[in-house]
């Protein structure tokens, strides 16, 4: 089951949970209550755009809007509102660019 640790929520602390079988990103945020701010949630504001320290191998490939807005923000990182996480063992640890 992988494993997502949030870093640095503003308040210098980490949250880690687990994604029992991986799926979209913004679920498991919602889910555990993670410090990870969206507001559009269609790849369109950017506002949950998330640095990806590491395992960045456990996410679905990036789909064309997410692409899109990644580039015109700076080439890097994922939306957090359309990442998916891949079922099976990993550790992915993310910061949100906001925080």
């Amino acid at each position: 089951m992988p494993k997502v640790e949030f870093v640095g929520n503003g308040f210098g602390r980490t949250k880690t949970v687990d994604a029992v079988e991986g799926g979209e990103l913004v679920d498991i945020c919602d889910h555990h209550f993670a410090p990870i701010p969206f507001s559009c949630r269609s790849a369109s504001c950017g506002t949950c755009h998330v640095d990806v320290l590491e395992g960045a191998e456990f996410f679905e490939p990036a789909e064309q809007p997410e692409r899109e807005l990644i580039t015109l923000l700076g080439g890097h990182g994922r939306l957090a509102c359309q990442a998916k996480v891949r079922p099976g063992p990993g550790f992915i640890k993310i910061r949100s660019v906001l925080a």
